[in-house]
């Protein structure tokens, strides 16, 4: 399992879900009933409200956010950063064991 540091938005103390290797990072803070990840869409990249801003030294390891991730970020509720991510698009792996994001003010 990897373990997965949701951080809320203004802070307080970070929610930790657990995904298995392969599934979303959206699919295993939906399972776990982790408050702050909307997605509308159940993860088919059309709504942008499973925005995450992704701390270091993690985003070096996730792969470049692909053209139509890059697209649906210019939708965001909360603005966008050089750090922001659909966690929809971030497959868990073993490599991102303790991958610490935080969550926008709002979603929608």
């Amino acid at each position: 399992m990897v373990k997965v540091h949701l951080v809320p938005a203004g802070g307080g103390a970070p929610i930790t879900v657990e995904g298995k290797p392969g599934q979303s990072l959206m699919q295993a803070a939906v399972a776990a009933n982790a408050p702050g990840i909307e997605a509308e869409c159940g993860g088919l990249l059309t709504c942008a409200t499973c925005h995450v801003y992704v701390r270091e030294p993690f985003p070096a390891r996730l792969p470049p956010a692909g053209s139509d991730e890059l697209g649906m970020l210019e939708f965001t509720a909360s603005p966008r950063r050089d750090n922001s991510r659909l966690s929809c698009q971030i497959k868990l792996a073993p490599e991102l064991d303790g991958l610490t994001v935080d969550l926008p003010a709002t979603q929608t």
